[in-house]
């Protein structure tokens, strides 16, 4: 045993002393510690990318997304449970209706005509009902007032704002997030619109300029800012036709270079009364010239008889 050891002792010696065994060590030393740093590493991306995914999937079921950035691509809604079972007792005013129609949405309070700026709904057997909201958004305002039956003011994204007025029973303070279809009040009755019985004022502004409801039911609230950018590039092209009529550059152009104004510079420059008075002044002197020259002669031929008579 001890000759078999002492020949492997002798055999790692003389492998040791060439020249190349120190740096074959140190080359496999290095691989190795290559390869298991890059073992190492994969390991780690691979844990890695596992948990971002688990992140990713757990962040997409976390919560519910806020009212504000999902409100405009709801669809708005009318502010009752059951549209269908409601009927509108006035009209919103608009102004590109036929004469008739614009009538029926005059609201009449205290000997004054008023243009309805909204919808009345109410039920079809005249009880009264909840008021949903027509689209989630913030509470602004929540207001008693006797005259338009209470008042209920939600404001959603891009400047639009629905009200909710004729209302009792209110369910919501100033600061509050409603949800679409959530009621908020029960329909009542007002003074400036009693003969509409038991209903809900509604409508939908932009800006503070109201809109149609009926014209947006049924359709994404987006589709109100792309109306009024519509209506607000149609007024801005009417706008500008009216700034540069024709006739005001005919009449610029007129008075750049009016016709007068070169006839009377052409007389002054030639004047035909001129031309004409020197040449009768002219013509007069040379009259003048004639006649004196012709009398002179006459004297002359006079002087010469006298002298011829006296010779005689």
């Amino acid at each position: 045993m001890r000759e078999e050891e002492k020949k492997s002792t002798s055999t790692i010696r003389r492998i040791l002393k060439q020249r190349w065994a120190l740096s074959a060590i140190y080359i496999a030393s290095a691989a190795i510690i290559l390869a298991a740093a890059f073992l190492l590493q994969n390991s780690f991306d691979d844990s890695a990318k596992d948990g971002k995914e688990e992140s990713a999937e757990t962040g997409k079921n976390y919560g519910e997304p806020s009212v504000e950035v999902n409100s405009n691509l709801e669809t708005i809604k009318m502010p009752v449970a059951d549209a269908d079972k409601t009927v509108i007792k006035k009209q919103f005013y608009d102004v590109n209706a036929d004469e008739k129609a614009q009538e029926e949405a005059l609201v009449f309070y205290n000997n004054r005509y008023e243009q309805n700026k909204g919808i009345d709904i109410a039920m079809e057997d005249g009880k009264t009902f909840d008021v949903k909201a027509s689209l989630s958004g913030n509470v602004t305002k929540v207001q008693d007032d006797a005259l338009l039956g209470n008042l209920v003011e939600v404001e959603h994204e891009d400047g639009v704002v629905t009200r909710y007025q004729s209302v009792k029973d209110i369910k919501v303070a100033v600061g509050d997030k409603v949800k679409q279809g959530q009621a908020i009040a029960t329909a009542g009755k007002s003074q400036i619109n009693e003969e509409a019985g038991v209903h809900v004022h509604f409508e939908i502004r932009k800006d503070n300029i109201a809109l149609n409801p009926l014209d947006f039911v049924d359709k994404q609230a987006s589709a109100i800012q792309s109306a009024t950018e519509a209506e607000g590039s149609e007024l801005e092209d009417s706008a500008n036709k009216e700034e540069t009529p024709a006739v005001e550059g005919s009449e610029a152009d007129k008075e750049e270079t009016p016709a007068v104004e070169e006839s009377e510079t052409g007389t002054e420059q030639t004047p035909a009364v001129d031309e004409t008075d020197e040449s009768t002044d002219l013509e007069s002197g040379t009259d003048e010239e004639g006649s004196v020259p012709g009398e002179d002669t006459t004297e002359e031929s006079d002087s010469l008889k006298d002298s011829l008579n006296q010779s005689n």
